[in-house]
């Protein structure tokens, strides 16, 4: 488990994420999505997930349709629900609070080649 405030960052082809906090309750992470990415078209079969977006309008795709997050809106994401955060038109930073399963994703489409 890490500390507050040592947070660990770990770049993805779409940007990165740090982890602020995880413990055997709940993770919090900051990430940023690079303009014109987007991460996985995935779902959790554990792991819930509330996303609050904190700069740019945040894209979440889910099977029937699409949510726009701008700064100060959250949504929250049930396990098994499919999702997709994508940047259309600018950078897009964001906070995720989930659940701590972290290893809990299954990959439907990846634009990296990632399984």
């Amino acid at each position: 488990m890490l500390p507050l405030n040592s947070p660990r960052h770990i770049d993805k082809p779409w940007g990165y994420e740090e982890i602020l906090e995880t413990n055997d309750h709940y993770t919090v992470k900051k990430l940023l999505m690079k303009k014109g990415r987007q991460c996985s078209y995935q779902y959790h079969e554990r792991k819930m997930e509330t996303v609050m977006a904190l700069l740019g309008n945040l894209v979440i795709i889910l099977e029937d349709g699409e949510i726009i997050l701008k700064p100060g809106e959250s949504v929250t994401l049930q396990p098994l629900t499919k999702h997709r955060m994508v940047a259309r038109s600018e950078d897009c930073l964001y906070l995720e609070c989930s659940t701590s399963e972290l290893d809990d994703v299954v990959r439907i489409e990846d634009d990296y080649g990632r399984k």
